[in-house]
């Protein structure tokens, strides 16, 4: 992060703010003219530090009421078996996040669901069967106290 500026993550601040705003008003918040700014942007995308510009959907509005935390846990650690799993987690839409950590677990998932009732069914006839699971514990989200707002920039 050495070689960016702080116009630049003056950018990426704003960037994280609003994806869809307009370079003119991208290069007013920042101070910038819209040249400048544009090329500022171009090499920011160019150099990794932005890998894709997305849209966040409101989950309530979408009807998934339940929010799981879930720890996996394996029997057997096998690469070949993990490879699997996680090729079969990525495919899994309603897994938002998956997480190989160190620790008691081997895996932390977020998964979202309709309600308890899809959430028991998602459990039982997808997430028990992936390849490797011995053992699953889920921690159910009460309320959200602070959502991903972006990375911190210094």
């Amino acid at each position: 992060m050495s070689d960016i500026d702080k116009l630049d993550r003056a950018i990426l601040r704003a960037l994280q703010t609003d994806a869809r705003i307009s370079n003119a008003r991208l290069a007013e918040t920042v101070g910038l003219s819209e040249t400048p700014c544009a090329r500022r942007l171009k090499r920011l995308e160019q150099d990794g530090y932005i890998e894709r510009y997305r849209t966040v959907l409101s989950r309530r509005a979408l009807g998934f009421g339940v929010v799981a935390f879930v720890y996996v846990r394996f029997a057997q650690h096998d690469r070949t078996l993990a490879d699997r799993f996680e090729r079969e987690v990525c495919a899994i839409e309603r897994i938002l996040s998956c997480h190989n950590v160190s620790g008691t677990a081997d895996y932390i998932l977020q998964i979202v669901a309709r309600d308890l009732d899809d959430y028991g069914t998602f459990m039982r006839d997808q997430l028990r069967g992936l390849p490797g699971v011995t053992a699953v514990e889920s921690a159910l989200s009460l309320r959200e106290v602070k959502a991903d707002n972006g990375l911190p920039l210094p």
